[in-house]
């Protein structure tokens, strides 16, 4: 005697659905908690970090039409082959930094080098920095990125800093030229 008025076959199949559903849910609940951690990894909750940022571009799939991350290499600043020698020149505010053990580059840092970050230029350019109180300026090889405080346009080597007049203050107005 059955007191269910639904039959075997089709609570079967009922409890087959939910649980697929439940396994669809899962996942998507796993995939979403890896890509927050990622984000906050990669977000200000951390310390400031002397390591490049990826850049990520959204594109959309025009099969799909569901977008799409992708990474693209951004060198604004890269000048063609047949190109003459680019001089860009801004200003800003210049700070200096001490500390670090590895470049965005890859180098080991080294106070002593004529060395600069910059958050675009390609590693190996060279900035000539001018401070623009004292008049001082040095040539200097960009080798990191940074700095990563709102306003300021480079971050100097101690060394830099030093023939620039600027470790007493921290801070210097300058004026950047890329001279190669």
């Amino acid at each position: 005697m059955e007191t269910s008025s639904v039959p075997d076959s089709a609570l079967a199949a009922r409890v087959r659905d939910i649980f697929r559903l439940l396994v669809v849910v899962l996942g998507a609940a796993s995939l979403a908690a890896c890509a927050q951690s990622t984000a906050v990894r990669n977000s200000q909750f951390e310390g400031p970090s002397r390591h490049a940022s990826l850049q990520h571009d959204r594109t959309a799939s025009s099969l799909t039409g569901r977008h799409v991350a992708s990474e693209k290499k951004h060198t604004p600043f890269a000048r063609h082959h047949d190109a003459p020698p680019t001089h860009i020149a801004s200003q800003g505010i210049a700070s200096f930094y001490t500390e670090g053990q590895q470049t965005a580059s890859g180098e080991k840092f080294d106070t002593n080098d004529l060395t600069a970050a910059h958050p675009t230029l390609p590693f190996g350019t060279r900035l000539r920095v001018t401070n623009l109180t004292t008049g001082r300026s040095v040539t200097v090889r960009v080798n990191d990125r940074g700095p990563y405080v709102p306003g300021r346009v480079v971050d100097v080597s101690h060394s830099a800093a030093n023939a620039l007049g600027m470790v007493g203050s921290g801070i210097a107005k300058v004026k950047l030229d890329v001279v190669q």
